[in-house]
């Protein structure tokens, strides 16, 4: 079905601005270096590519006259998540540009920030690569070049398109994100889990008669414990007043 499909473009693209914003965290840290720059530059065009197919997705099913009100509604609100993520990679590859042109790798008297993180950051990369299976060219840089100029250049290129692509939705779609009604009412995943806490301390309570006499026979066990550590402790009390 073309909503599920919808559905998965946009799980896609919140699983790739995920790792995104990951890896930005680490840029201009101890953990940067150039495989981080390539990283980021190859996953935030994945999360370009998502985008696009998103976009034209959902453009081409809202501007359908002929669907019905509930369905309309819900890719409304895919629509308006849709739209959120965008904004937030725009936020992300922004701040990779900032912190990009901060702590430029060719200058060895740049000193990196001191974050705490360490390791590499391939399996976050991959984890983003893989989603959907997209095939995607390496993109590695040629001998020579400064990753410093030409990547922030090209980052540079890339937020303005994608700017361009959210004024282009805001244009040919006028859904207003404040008229878009929630599945879920605010804070329901917290009360799902509150509910599932008590569910479970309920299934706790109704099958607890064993566990009862359980917590009954540590309770004695510790007590007798603490007798006996009390009762040695005396002893050896007047042991050492016996023989001063």
């Amino acid at each position: 079905m073309v909503k599920d499909e919808c559905k998965t473009l946009l799980d896609a693209l919140n699983k790739v601005s995920a790792c995104y914003r990951h890896l930005v965290i680490c840029a201009g840290g101890t953990s940067d270096s150039q495989n981080l720059r390539e990283e980021l530059k190859k996953t935030r065009r994945k999360a370009q590519v998502l985008a696009v197919a998103n976009k034209n997705k959902l453009i081409t099913i809202l501007k359908d006259k002929t669907i019905s009100k509930d369905d309309r509604a819900e890719f409304e609100r895919l629509w308006v998540l849709f739209s959120t993520c965008m904004e937030v990679l725009e936020i992300d590859m922004r701040r990779a540009l900032e912190l990009g042109q901060e702590f430029p790798l060719n200058v060895p008297t740049k000193h990196l920030i001191q974050t705490g993180m360490i390791g590499g950051t391939t399996a976050v990369a991959a984890r983003a690569m893989n989603i959907q299976n997209m095939n995607y060219e390496e993109g590695n840089y040629e001998e020579g070049n400064n990753i410093d100029t030409v990547d922030l250049n090209d980052l540079e290129q890339e937020i303005n398109e994608v700017g361009e692509m959210i004024y282009e939705m805001e244009m040919k779609v006028n859904v207003l994100q404040w008229t878009v009604e929630a599945k879920q009412g605010p804070g329901s995943e917290l009360k799902s889990t509150a509910s599932a806490g008590a569910s479970s301390f309920a299934v706790m309570s109704v099958n607890g008669g064993g566990n009862d006499k359980l917590c009954d026979i540590s309770k004695v066990f510790a007590g007798a414990m603490f007798s006996a550590v009390l009762i040695i402790a005396i002893v050896l009390a007047a042991c050492i007043v016996k023989f001063a």
